[in-house]
């Protein structure tokens, strides 16, 4: 899903005041994980993802690992945590109107 610059931006205001829902353990990204994140966007659609790299190319690494196994939308990165949505069916969050 492709967002706009204004929807990107109503999203970083709503994901502000959510805590990380799914962090990543000393296993990395696994089959697990995956599942966590998927049923998290299901029921939530914006989440927070915590990945603990040790260093920017594997942290690079996880985030488009996750956005392409989720197919959910990358709304920000903000040092070591994740924000994505990704609509669910119902959806919950009235995004603003694209132009």
């Amino acid at each position: 899903m492709k967002l706009t610059n204004k929807q990107i931006q109503f999203l970083r205001g709503q994901a502000h005041s959510l805590k990380p829902v799914v962090q990543l353990g000393a296993n990395g990204f696994t089959e697990g994980v995956l599942a966590e994140i998927e049923s998290a966007l299901a029921i939530h659609e914006l989440i927070k993802v915590k990945i603990p790299a040790e260093d920017r190319e594997e942290l690079t690494l996880y985030v488009e690992a996750i956005v392409r196994e989720s197919k959910a939308t990358k709304v920000q990165l903000i040092g070591k945590t994740l924000v994505l949505y990704k609509q669910a069916k119902e959806p919950k969050i009235i995004l603003p109107k694209a132009k």
